[in-house]
């Protein structure tokens, strides 16, 4: 069995290519597709994170930025 911490549970982030660990969710909808309240997620390093929120942003599906220490613990809360 994996520990939680091992490089096959690592969380990597969501842009092409990159296999850097991820610091950041990207919470979005895709409103035509999507009902308001459902979130779809990307994972960002610190690196990718400004350009794939712009990606996001100006297609004006970017919800929310936060950390993903943050997320997860709010993903526990529920």
């Amino acid at each position: 069995m994996n520990s939680p911490n091992s490089p096959e549970n690592a969380v990597i982030c969501s842009a092409k290519g990159c296999r850097a660990p991820a610091v950041w969710v990207l919470a979005w909808n895709n409103p035509k597709l999507h009902t308001p309240e459902r979130r779809k997620t990307w994972l960002a390093c610190d690196e990718h994170r400004e350009h794939l929120s712009q990606f996001l942003g100006v297609r004006g599906f970017l919800k929310d930025v936060v950390t993903l220490e943050e997320w997860e613990a709010q993903a526990s809360d529920s």
